[in-house]
């Protein structure tokens, strides 16, 4: 799983933004604001990033400037009728401290004013959030789900090359063997953009 990225703004559109790393253009979804605070094209940025995988999209990758944009993210996605694209509205009017303050005031109007959340989800959301904070990092919001498996171990650079051609629409597959010759031929102590980087010329691209 891609959590973080680090490296230079090559494309900012309506509502992505493509991120070079070590030649390899990563496109992750944006809200509005995050997009609009981005450095200019060329200029080196850093995005907290939450990996999400859907059968018929494959993976997608959502950018946030902070930790806590990504954990509120996260959060809202967890409440019914809400998916991606109105989490990510959400935040464009209510950061998650604004979000909060919205919470514990019961303010339905606040949070329906982000685009395509009406008046009932706004309840929804207002009530399933209640006791919930939003700033307190993204550990908090995966508590339930550590206590009731064993922490996972951190992704290898070799398993965050498999997920980030995957993401280019490589088959899994096909991948793997690309990144273990890559491997092979850098050594066990390649990082991921230079696995990723190498993979690439394995598969002719």
């Amino acid at each position: 799983m891609i959590g973080r990225l680090r490296g230079l703004v090559d494309e900012i559109g309506e509502d992505e933004a493509v991120i070079d790393v070590a030649g390899v253009g990563y496109v992750v979804r944006c809200g509005s604001k995050t997009l609009a605070r981005l450095p200019a094209v060329g200029e080196p940025a850093a995005l907290h990033v939450e990996t999400q995988w859907a059968e018929q999209t494959g993976i997608t990758l959502y950018g946030f400037l902070t930790r806590d944009e990504r954990a509120a993210f996260v959060t809202l996605k967890t409440i019914q009728g809400v998916g991606p694209k109105a989490a990510l509205a959400v935040l464009d009017v209510l950061p998650p401290a604004e979000l909060d303050h919205a919470v514990a005031r019961e303010d339905r109007a606040a949070v329906a004013r982000a685009n395509g959340v009406g008046p009932k989800l706004a309840l929804r959301i207002i009530t399933e959030l209640k006791g919930k904070p939003l700033t307190a990092g993204v550990a908090a919001f995966h508590a339930d789900a550590l206590h009731a498996a064993a922490a996972p171990q951190r992704p290898t650079a070799a398993g965050e090359a498999v997920a980030a051609l995957m993401g280019l629409q490589v088959a899994e597959p096909a991948a793997r063997r690309a990144v273990e010759h890559a491997a092979g031929r850098l050594g066990d102590d390649a990082e991921a953009g230079a696995l990723i980087k190498a993979a690439l010329q394995e598969l002719g691209r």
